[in-house]
């Protein structure tokens, strides 16, 4: 269980999380905005730009000097795609002053630092500083084009594009280069202080906080006029008339096989530990059904999981198989799904799952970051999950696990194969 507590400040939320695990203090900010194509690349360029200087540490190395100064304290921000959400968060982590042997100001220098990290990044005129959103431009360019060069990550964003036409959900988190020429260092900057003033503010410190005066810091550094309310997390639902299959062709060796489901089940929903045991038995783990028949017992994958995407209910297949191996490899996944609706697993299965689960969760808890997501997370339902997880995990039953599996819907089969081959 964590030690959370949770204060509504002038213009954010403030989450203080106890924890005697780390000697280090973790601070997490968090803004969330409905995922659109139209703002997308701005978005997914934000966080490059910012990590980059500000009005008091103007250049990359005055940036970097001042966290080596905070005793190797580290500064990081990036985006991410949560069902139908766009959320940036920046991490910020520096040592705890109670380790330290001379009476330093260095929490209150920290706070003062993400503060200026966030709001007030440097400016020239009326925008961000053109010499670094150009560079930021090739790096975030340079990061797309890393995952069209991984055919793993080029399957997948390709088996959402298809399964998704039509939903926001199919919209690239890291944006489109071809947006770049038009973001200049005035919108970016217009862009920047939408999302800074408008957007909802959620700010977590995770740490041994006893004896630190982190609240009267916050209250002392960090000032926001707006109190956004959260967004809703409802995804846009979809029912499959007919599933889709794509065949695209690269100068590959190793085919990509992908499949998309639609599963109707969602993080707020009372079956959502079920299928949380469920991906455990079909394909979340090594022990898996996958695993073992479409790897071990067939010899027909490099590799065969899945993955559930909870808040836009998505179940994810991957493996990587021989090309001429595709007929063979689709029937017996699909198999293992079948199975699965038919309840066709043991309860030693069962057992080793919620096994399998609860220490994942358990190792997650063990990481500032993880539980800082798993909080996060929590916002978006009106039930406590993450307290009660392991309890919830436990609880489910046979019967859960198959009327889950029933629910799932084959959306699309993507699959990237040789070029030529038959």
């Amino acid at each position: 269980m964590m030690n959370e507590t949770v204060i509504e400040k002038q213009g954010y939320r403030l989450h203080m999380i106890q924890s005697n695990k780390f000697k280090t203090l973790h601070f997490v900010a968090k803004f969330i905005a409905p995922l659109s194509r139209e703002d997308v690349t701005k978005r997914a360029l934000l966080p490059f730009v910012m990590q980059q200087a500000t009005e008091n540490y103007p250049t990359s190395n005055a940036f970097r000097q001042k966290l080596d100064d905070l005793y190797g304290s580290t500064f990081s921000m990036d985006g991410s795609k949560k069902g139908e959400m766009h959320i940036l968060t920046a991490r910020m982590s520096v040592v705890n002053p109670s380790y330290l042997s001379a009476n330093e100001p260095i929490l209150e220098e920290a706070v003062r630092f993400f503060n200026e990290a966030l709001f007030a990044p440097k400016v020239v005129a009326d925008g961000f500083d053109p010499k670094i959103v150009a560079r930021e431009k090739q790096s975030l360019g340079q990061k797309i084009d890393s995952i069209k060069d991984n055919k793993m990550q080029l399957a997948n964003m390709r088996l959402i594009e298809e399964m998704c036409e039509g939903e926001v959900y199919k919209t690239h988190v890291h944006g489109y280069p071809e947006d770049f020429d038009h973001i200049t260092p005035e919108n970016l900057y217009q862009y920047y202080q939408q999302v800074m003033n408008e957007e909802p503010f959620d700010l977590y410190v995770i740490g041994d906080l006893t004896e630190l005066n982190v609240e009267a810091l916050c209250d002392q550094h960090i000032e926001r006029s707006t109190n956004a309310p959260m967004p809703s997390m409802q995804a846009t639902e979809k029912t499959v008339v007919e599933p889709k299959e794509i065949i695209e062709e690269e100068p590959i060796q190793q085919g990509k096989l992908h499949f998309g489901f639609r599963t109707h089940t969602h993080y707020s929903d009372d079956d959502y530990p079920a299928l949380h045991v469920f991906n455990a038995i079909f394909g979340g783990f090594p022990s898996s059904k996958l695993f073992i028949n479409v790897r071990e017992k067939n010899s027909l994958a490099y590799y065969a999981a899945s993955r559930f995407e909870s808040h836009k209910g998505l179940l994810f297949v991957f493996s990587g198989i021989a090309p001429a191996d595709f007929d063979k490899a689709k029937t017996i996944i699909l198999e293992q799904l079948e199975a699965m609706r038919k309840g066709d697993f043991t309860d030693e299965q069962i057992t080793e799952a919620k096994s399998l689960i609860t220490n994942q969760y358990k190792e997650n808890l063990d990481e500032a970051y993880g539980m800082v997501e798993m909080l996060y997370n929590q916002q978006f339902s009106s039930k406590t999950k993450t307290i009660d997880f392991v309890s919830n995990i436990e609880a489910v039953t046979k019967e859960a696990i198959v009327r889950v599996a029933n629910r799932i819907e084959l959306d699309t089969t993507y699959f990237l194969t040789q070029k030529g081959a038959e």
